[in-house]
């Protein structure tokens, strides 16, 4: 080969992100994603039914080590996904820009948020269960407490209008608080979030915690909304009329459903996401007979 030859780029095969494996759709569709002048990008894994079923098996095996990890632990955890996600900023950033018309810049400052958004959900891990638990005043000879403990298997619809930024915003609060995810990655610009499948598997998430799927959101979602081993459902990136749907499929199981709403996801966050899906459990426990001066023992 001589040296004035060009030379043929590589393209990047996407693959989806299931049970900390790397697997092609089960039904072997693509689709074509490309960038906001339209021109291709590359092809993505058109995720099936099946391919859903099989990111919710993955997702319960997982979260019974996941949510008995210590809250220290899955915030060390996280801090380890900025970690890797620094190192791999510029593709990142290329990526973002070429899905939503970014410049530069402006591309490498959501990733920059982005990151940043893992740090703070990382150090929210073991410090939420103290505003969200108690030790509540009753009437009687009890301790009553009140702690928080994670939902289960989460189903987090990704927003359309922000590939990266916005899919951190969704995901990272639902894993830190011990839930497992599967995640509908953005239908027009899924690439970002296929690629953060890859910083996972690198980052000491365990297999399962998270699992990304890629394709038709209208598609993909009502199975997870109506599977009955999935227990809530953020629904970021549907629509009204999908969203409406979706929540009466999920009424079977009496799912937890976060609604679609307007969200600047370059904003610090609150903690609403991280106690959305959180279950409070309430203790009574005796504390014994009172004593002649009137406290208990």
């Amino acid at each position: 080969m001589s040296e004035s030859a060009a030379r043929l780029s590589v393209f990047k095969t996407y693959k989806l992100f299931v049970g900390g494996k790397f697997p092609r759709s089960e039904s072997g569709r693509v689709y074509e994603v490309t960038d906001a002048k339209g021109e291709w990008l590359a092809n993505a894994p058109l995720s099936s039914r099946k391919d859903a079923r099989d990111a919710v098996v993955a997702a319960r095996k997982a979260f019974a080590g996941w949510s008995g990890a210590t809250a220290y632990n899955r915030g060390q955890v996280l801090y380890r996904v900025a970690e890797m996600l620094e190192g791999r900023r510029e593709q990142f950033a290329a990526e973002v820009a070429a899905a939503e018309g970014l410049s530069k810049a402006k591309a490498a400052a959501q990733v920059d948020a982005a990151i940043d958004r893992w740090v703070w959900y990382a150090g929210w891990t073991d410090k939420i269960g103290q505003i969200t638990g108690a030790a509540n005043p009753v009437a009687g000879p009890f301790f009553n407490v009140s702690a928080t403990e994670p939902t289960g298997v989460v189903a987090v619809l990704a927003p359309q209008e922000s590939a990266l930024l916005g899919l951190v915003s969704v995901l990272a609060p639902v894993i830190a608080t011990g839930n497992a995810a599967v995640v509908v990655a953005s239908e027009r610009a899924p690439l970002p979030a296929l690629s953060l499948g890859e910083v996972l598997a690198t980052s000491d998430v365990p297999g399962g915690v998270v699992n990304v799927l890629s394709g038709r959101t209208a598609e993909i979602a009502p199975t997870l909304a109506a599977h009955q081993d999935v227990n809530a459902l953020d629904l970021a990136g549907a629509d009204a009329e999908l969203a409406k749907e979706l929540e009466v499929a999920a009424a079977d199981n009496l799912k937890r459903v976060l609604r679609p709403q307007r969200v600047d996801w370059a904003r610090t966050p609150g903690t609403d996401r991280l106690t959305a899906f959180l279950e409070t459990k309430t203790v009574w426990h005796p504390t014994g007979s009172l004593g002649a001066g009137g406290s208990s023992y």
